[in-house]
């Protein structure tokens, strides 16, 4: 039962592959599993499509993929931040599918609980809508959204124990406990790993059947965008 890894490079090990889909966990760069990026990156897959909030940072999270022109494809709902997402997405080399946020969340939630699909109200009348099914309940107009499957999830914890229970704290929880579900193999990052037993059952947020593998970040945290004001 110990899911333990010694490193981020020894828990993707014969797990990635040209062409895969992956669903990433992380709000900017807030609860991003950054160690577990850098070894994606360095396993140099390509032909990726990813389901995250949005790219990271230029060369942070990521946009270190974009910069090595890994990812072929991002199912996204922020894009700003990033100049080189702009830049390749202007220029053609990088497909984007937007998706609202409340919807990529549940798109992943929905995969995760094996529903290949859901009707919803976000997104009708606009570009969001183009190509879908659309169903009236009620008298309203929704819009079919599809379940996101993906080979694999990365996601980033606070506290994780040997069997792969996960604690998330505060907003570094964001999309990352739907992004654990709904990938065929789950991979976490998380801060402190601590004895089997001495987390709350109550208080775990992504329940070890979940998770395949495990292991200890080493990531420094970063700031997005500091505000200072004057003294």
């Amino acid at each position: 039962m110990d899911k333990t890894c010694a490193s981020a490079a020894e828990a993707l090990s014969g797990i990635p592959f040209d062409g895969m889909k992956l669903a990433v966990g992380g709000f900017g760069l807030c609860g991003i599993p950054e160690d577990l990026i850098k070894a994606l990156r360095d396993s140099g897959v390509k032909d990726l499509t990813v389901a995250s909030n949005n790219a990271g940072t230029d060369g942070i999270g990521l946009g270190q993929l974009l910069e090595t022109r890994q990812i072929k494809k991002m199912i996204s709902s922020y894009v700003g931040e990033n100049a080189e997402f702009m830049r390749q997405y202007l220029s053609g080399e990088l497909e984007l599918e937007f998706a609202p946020q409340g919807t990529l969340a549940e798109r992943m939630r929905a995969g995760g609980a094996g529903i290949p699909g859901f009707y919803t109200k976000t997104g009708v009348g606009t570009v969001i809508a183009e190509g879908k099914e659309h169903k009236d309940f009620g008298g309203e107009t929704f819009i079919l959204e599809e379940g996101i499957f993906a080979d694999l999830a990365l996601v980033k914890a606070w506290k994780g124990d040997a069997h792969g229970n996960l604690v998330y704290r505060k907003t570094a929880r964001n999309f990352n406990p739907n992004a654990a579900t709904c990938g065929r193999i789950c991979i976490a990052e998380v801060e402190e790993i601590v004895p089997v037993g001495s987390l709350d059952p109550d208080q775990i947020h992504t329940p070890g059947i979940f998770v395949n593998k495990l292991v200890l970040s080493h990531a420094e945290k970063k700031i997005e965008n500091r505000t200072t004001r004057a003294a």
